[in-house]
């Protein structure tokens, strides 16, 4: 299920420079559009036996059937992303699709791990970067890869998009395959309980490299 290899960073618990307090992990979860990076962590979340929350990424795209608004994602307008970007509250963000905007806002991160909580960032390859470039060292990066391409098209086709939206994805999806080793595991999604596990797995290791406490529920 997962890359052999071993996370980059240091195996002593990371602390904030600034203070004694250990910080709780930050786990950056990137994949192709359409592989479960979402429905995967809101399974791990589920199981409420890690003190883990899912940053909620901001996005000016439309809502779709069944999101609910600052629990899917904050829906905001463009004009509110670029303030935001502007005043810098943005960790992270990008113009997918040469469209619409998604980016991570700070006030999602930082508190939170502050406080002993994990949080985890489902961002797509180009925000994973630059998150990477923020916090190095600071970080688990987790790639979630598909079965097959023709499995991912498949997924992308059943969430009854438009053609024209489904091909743009899939172009996006090459580029996004081809740099799956950036990351410090590679997670196959092709049994999502066994996935699951491997990424609650993943995480708790994690909190114990930091030395932080992960048995607290969230």
């Amino acid at each position: 299920m997962e890359n052999p290899n071993p996370p980059a960073g240091p195996q002593s618990a990371i602390r904030n420079p600034q203070s004694a307090i250990v910080q709780a992990p930050l786990v950056v979860l990137s994949g192709p559009s359409g592989v479960g990076k979402t429905t995967l962590v809101d399974a791990v979340l589920a199981r409420r036996s890690l003190p883990l929350r899912r940053a909620v990424t901001a996005t000016t795209r439309d809502p779709r059937p069944g999101e609910e608004p600052e629990v899917a994602y904050h829906f905001w307008t463009h004009d509110r992303f670029r303030e935001e970007i502007a005043r810098g509250g943005m960790l992270e963000w990008a113009e997918v699709h040469g469209k619409d905007f998604y980016g991570t806002p700070r006030s999602e991160v930082d508190p939170y791990r502050a406080a002993g909580v994990g949080v985890v960032l489902v961002i797509d390859v180009q925000g994973a970067g630059q998150v990477r470039l923020l916090y190095p060292g600071d970080h688990l990066s987790v790639f979630v890869r598909p079965p097959t391409f023709d499995d991912l098209e498949a997924r992308l086709l059943a969430r009854g998009e438009p053609e024209p939206s489904i091909r743009r994805r899939l172009e996006t999806a090459r580029g996004e395959l081809a740099r799956a080793d950036e990351f410090d595991r590679v997670l196959l999604n092709d049994d999502f309980a066994a996935a699951t596990a491997a990424l609650e797995d993943l995480i708790r290791a994690e909190f114990r490299r930091r030395g932080a406490d992960p048995c607290s529920t969230s």
